[in-house]
């Protein structure tokens, strides 16, 4: 049977901390429109304390979009929790979402407190959320730094204080996934059955959805993730990865999200036009060339059978087809596609001159463009004039 794992989206919190990704009140309206259309549980919205403008737009927010929870940062103080608690006034839906560092680096250089300081701050601060909003979620930033006897001590305080999910960030990305499972796992073990166990991880070794995936592995029930990995630093987990990766390796994992597959790249691009921070052409799912093939190879095993390179349906998240790129390295079968789907078909003689010139041709660029393949279908098409015999 498969499990249903909460998909906590911090795309307007954790992702406009990107430098350079910060949006304009409208645009995370916008955006937090179509998170709720792609089917995401949570939305975090914004970090309430930071400026009136980011609790304004807070606010709109938990006004405009009704179905997912609406949730707002706050550290662990009481003005933090007061300030969230008003931006989601509107919401039909409130979750606070408490944190406050737990390594004894964080607490030593950066917060200056003991450990026993640190637990009263975490009783209160949560303590008071549960009377602010429908929903309290406890972050222990550094999680995978921390001490893991004090990191459970500590999450233990949140849920008797009223928290009824907590989450376990890799705040530095510093984790691997077989430690992130470990951890996820003795966690889990510590924890009442009723409290929902979430983990957030950072990119900063390549590994924030590989973690992410172990701990759903471990016994996670929510992934924190961004539209595009976008985050601080190397970014966050992906959400349209890890989605995909639950969704496509189903019999690996037995779980999956609510998430509207087919919405990930109309998202995505969305995202990316609003932050005006590009998708790289190689990411997964959303890149331009996730489901483009330019080996001659490829294009034949692909185009006789799309199982042979393609492991799964590129409609299912959003893409009109698969692209078949036309280089130096394509062959004839992917040549005489392409030419097809621009209404250019070509067979026979006519299709070996083409490719011949399509060949020449990819000497000199990178990709023939559809200007290239016009010009050579036209070319190619024009019988050869036999010369006379002397």
């Amino acid at each position: 049977m498969s499990r249903r794992i909460a998909v906590f989206d911090t795309t307007l919190r954790d992702g406009e901390q990107a430098p350079g990704a910060t949006l304009a009140a409208r645009d995370k309206r916008d955006v937090a429109a179509a998170l709720a259309a792609l089917g995401v549980d949570v939305i975090e919205a914004g970090f309430a304390a930071a400026s009136d403008g980011e609790a304004e737009a807070i606010r709109a927010i938990a006004r405009d979009v009704r179905d997912p929870v609406i949730a707002a940062l706050a550290r662990a103080n009481e003005a933090d929790v007061e300030a969230a608690a008003r931006a989601l006034g509107p919401a039909r839906r409130k979750r606070i979402h408490v944190f406050i560092a737990t390594s004894d680096v964080h607490l030593e250089r950066k917060l200056r407190i003991d450990r026993a300081e640190c637990l009263r701050r975490i009783h209160d601060a949560v303590d008071r959320a549960t009377d602010a909003a429908d929903e309290v979620e406890f972050s222990a930033e550094d999680a995978t730094r921390t001490d893991p006897a004090f990191l459970v001590e500590a999450f233990g305080t949140a849920a008797r204080a009223g928290a009824r999910t907590i989450n376990v960030p890799d705040t530095v990305g510093y984790a691997q996934p077989a430690e992130m499972a470990a951890l996820t796992a003795r966690v889990r073990a510590a924890l009442p059955a009723h409290v929902s166990l979430s983990v957030h991880c950072h990119n900063d070794l390549g590994l924030a959805v590989a973690n992410t995936l172990a701990a759903v592995e471990a016994g996670a029930d929510q992934v924190h993730v961004t539209v595009n990995g976008l985050g601080e630093r190397g970014g966050n987990a992906s959400l349209e990865e890890t989605v995909m990766a639950l969704r496509c390796r189903a019999d690996h994992y037995r779980a999956d999200t609510a998430v509207r597959s087919e919405l990930l790249v109309p998202t995505s691009r969305l995202l990316s036009e609003r932050t005006g921070i590009p998708v790289q052409p190689n990411k997964a799912i959303v890149g331009a060339n996730a489901f483009a093939h330019a080996s001659g190879i490829h294009q034949d095993g692909v185009l006789k059978d799309a199982r042979t390179y393609e492991i799964m349906d590129p409609r299912a998240v959003g893409w009109d087809s698969r692209r078949i790129v036309v280089s130096k390295l394509s062959g004839r079968r992917g040549l005489a596609a392409r030419l097809a789907e621009l209404g250019l078909a070509l067979e026979g003689g006519a299709l070996e001159r083409a490719y011949a010139m399509a060949m020449r041709r990819g000497d000199e660029v990178h990709a023939l463009t559809d200007g290239d393949l016009v010009a050579i279908a036209a070319a190619a098409r024009r019988e050869p004039v036999a010369l006379p015999v002397a």
